[in-house]
């Protein structure tokens, strides 16, 4: 089985499968207390009257950390199953964030909603979701098989 250049040179990035699973993590929980702290104000925080300010900050805090680490788990479980999968199979294709996707709706949407029902669907919408925008090409990152240094390789002419 041969590797294509362009498939090694992703496979043997500077970050490895730990790191980047730390990396979703931290993302996620990131991302998750800033969608915490909008949804607290959409749900029932209750006002803050006058000098009392501490019961409404303690449920935005609450709510802040609770969607935090929902979303730091389901991104750490994402990327930590996509890493296995694509070491694994030794590709990087759609179907490796497909089965993260589930794996991550599944156990993590699946555990809170307490039900196998929830889990399933989760997990599907997660993978199929994952599988669309993986399939469509919706990458930050193109390969043109050029390598790129912040300094340039070519020698000075010594005639300036």
């Amino acid at each position: 089985m041969d590797i294509d250049p362009a498939e090694r040179r992703y496979l043997e990035e500077e970050d490895s499968p730990l790191m980047k699973t730390m990396k979703g993590a931290t993302t996620g929980f990131a991302a998750g207390t800033i969608f915490g702290t909008i949804a607290a104000t959409w749900y029932d925080v209750p006002r803050v009257e006058r000098n009392i300010a501490l019961p409404g900050l303690i449920r935005t805090l609450k709510m802040m950390g609770n969607y935090g680490v929902t979303f730091a788990a389901i991104g750490g479980v994402y990327i930590g199953v996509e890493q296995l999968v694509q070491n694994y199979r030794m590709k990087r294709d759609f179907v490796n964030g497909a089965v993260g996707g589930f794996v991550a709706g599944a156990t993590v949407l699946g555990f809170k909603g307490r039900s196998i029902k929830t889990a399933i669907s989760a997990g599907t919408a997660l993978a199929v979701t994952s599988a669309l925008i993986d399939a469509g090409g919706q990458t930050t990152r193109i390969d043109n098989g050029k390598e790129y240094y912040p300094y340039t390789t070519k020698k000075r002419s010594t005639v300036d």
